[in-house]
């Protein structure tokens, strides 16, 4: 038998998935759950506006927005970087999933996963090319 394929044998691989999932999962709650400490300390008092609605604005619609924003420590740009890794975890996992499959030589696997994954990033990139 081959040893590689040994090294990466399914309970491996779920047990690998199962940890990245985890941890993402609660990486993305803690950033969020310091987004929201942060929104609320500097805004808690603020009296909501709710006649008119605001979106978010343009620059927190995009992942390089997003990510160039969290760095000003403000709340709301925080919370948007944890809903961000929330929604990266999950393609994060079909990615590696396709690592896994490929160690373990299984052809089809690596085809229909690398289409789960092309059609995950398509849409997080909003549907277009």
């Amino acid at each position: 038998m081959d040893p590689l394929r040994t090294a990466w044998s399914d309970r491996r691989i779920e047990i690998i998935v199962g940890n990245l999932l985890r941890t993402g999962v609660l990486l993305a709650g803690a950033v969020v759950v310091l987004g929201g400490g942060i929104s609320l300390a500097r805004h808690g008092r603020e009296v909501p506006h709710f006649r008119v609605f605001v979106g978010e604005p343009a620059e927190l619609r995009t992942v390089p927005g997003i990510l160039h924003d969290a760095v000003s420590l403000r709340g709301r740009e925080i919370i948007q970087l944890g809903l961000l890794l929330l929604i990266a975890t999950p393609i994060l996992r079909v990615a590696f999933s396709v690592v896994g499959f490929a160690l373990a030589r299984d052809r089809l696997y690596v085809g229909i996963t690398l289409v789960v994954l092309a059609v995950l990033l398509f849409s997080l990139a909003g549907g277009h090319l």
